[in-house]
């Protein structure tokens, strides 16, 4: 396989550059965020709302762990596009007070999960520690970002020789089976000595006593890597969901990047959304069960001054694309998927249905979606659970009911989800990107 470094290996690279970056959401905002101010956009909090006017490029962020970017027409309003995805993945959050004491010769961590996993993944895999702390400086509290950059700890399994039933299923117990080894000892009780907090503090530079609270996670440290004969599969922690997480929001900023991609957008306005807590059912202040993309759309009204009836008029030429990864066809269970729609790694975009409406695409916002597709020459397909099968919900029509717009639910075509490591299609974060750039022109 010859290495050349095309347009898609450039997008892969840079995807994951940004997955590595991001081992958690507090870092995927942080992230996104400084990729939105080299792109010219402000920042901007609920005190300086006032201040945004057309024209404008902005983005605000709520938690640390969640963040809407929007860019305004300089003229008349007409209508809002809006892409979003979310940062968080499932994993293991670790508790207040972790040390345990494992008769004075290990520490371990005391965890729970975070979203619902595969958790047989995480045993064996080098893992560490991320999230954020908020530590008192000058009288003030503040937030900072953490992430133990190195192999601090394993899930460890137990030998086959003491569970010879295992290759023939196990059920884990989270609070027995799957808590990390963190530390070693000599007879004595060391939980103490090494101590989580202090590892955080002294990786911080700074004194223990500053921490007042923090929320950290284990992660996965595993690099993201090109797999399959031609290199045209791709393996990564957290595909679901930063995989279209960064696919949006580069879809998001080359959409503006000339004179002739601002005329395309015309009276429309630009909105990018990631939301957090979707693995565990969006239902947070910083979660797409919020205010925070209402606020957002006011905040454009307002400074476009539209209100009342001329917002109702705005929602109604307006439209939601809830970026989500999809299920592949699982190449040793073709079986799990439904019998007619089948979507396949590298197929490119995947369209979303679900009768119960755990989905949010109908007809009117596929064809929106599929003349976009048409019109930019990039591959469409669909995905449908199975009827004997339940599957699983995402933000898309948790967003809609807050803010009641059509909308549609894609995603591009992975194996394993929430496994502590994913397979997906190298070629599918390019469609992505392009969808986007279409989407917003």
């Amino acid at each position: 396989m010859e290495n050349k470094m095309t347009e898609t290996g450039k997008m892969t690279e840079g995807l994951f550059r940004f997955i590595d970056n991001s081992p958690t959401a507090f870092h995927a905002v942080s992230n996104a965020a400084e990729m939105l101010e080299k792109a010219g956009y402000a920042r901007i909090t609920g005190e300086e709302a006032a201040g945004v006017k057309p024209g404008g490029r902005y983005y605000t962020v709520r938690n640390d762990s969640a963040l809407i970017a929007f860019r305004i027409p300089e003229g008349e309003i007409k209508g809002i596009r809006i892409v979003a995805s979310h940062s968080d993945s499932p994993c293991f959050k670790v508790k207040e007070t972790p040390e345990m004491d494992v008769e004075g010769r290990y520490v371990k961590l005391n965890a729970e999960g975070y979203g619902v996993m595969i958790m047989s993944t995480w045993l064996d895999r080098p893992l560490s520690i991320a999230g954020r702390v908020v530590v008192k400086e000058d009288g003030k509290l503040v937030t900072r970002l953490l992430n133990i950059d190195r192999d601090l700890c394993v899930i460890p399994n137990v030998a086959i020789h003491f569970n010879r039933e295992i290759n023939k299923g196990f059920a884990y117990n989270p609070q027995v089976d799957l808590l990390p080894l963190y530390g070693g000892g000599d007879g004595e009780e060391k939980e103490k000595k090494n101590s989580l907090k202090k590892l955080c503090a002294d990786t911080l530079g700074i004194e223990e006593e500053q921490i007042l609270a923090s929320d950290l996670y284990l992660y996965c440290r595993e690099k993201g890597r090109r797999m399959g004969v031609e290199g045209e599969f791709i393996g990564s922690p957290r595909l679901d969901d930063l995989q279209c997480a960064y696919g949006t929001l580069m879809g998001f900023l080359a959409s503006e990047k000339g004179k002739e991609d601002r005329a395309a957008a015309g009276e429309y306005g630009a909105v990018y959304a990631l939301f957090d807590n979707e693995e565990i059912g969006s239902g947070t202040k910083q979660g797409a069960d919020s205010t925070f993309l209402s606020d957002i759309i006011d905040c454009i009204c307002d400074a476009c001054g539209r209100n009342g009836m001329q917002k109702r008029d705005i929602l109604s030429e307006s439209f939601l694309l809830s970026a989500d990864n999809a299920h592949g066809v699982h190449p040793n269970h073709p079986e799990k998927s439904d019998p007619t729609n089948r979507p396949y790694l590298n197929g490119g975009i995947v369209l979303k249905f679900q009768g119960s409406q755990k989905y949010t695409t109908d007809a009117y916002s596929a064809a929106v979606i599929r003349d976009i597709c048409r019109e930019q020459d990039i591959p469409c397909q669909n995905f449908a659970n199975r009827a004997d099968v339940p599957g699983g919900s995402t933000l898309g029509n948790i967003s809609s009911a807050h803010v009641s717009i059509p909308a549609a639910d894609i995603g591009l075509a992975q194996l394993a989800m929430h496994s502590a490591f994913e397979t997906a299609g190298e070629k599918d974060t390019e469609y992505l990107v392009r969808l986007c750039q279409g989407f917003f022109r």
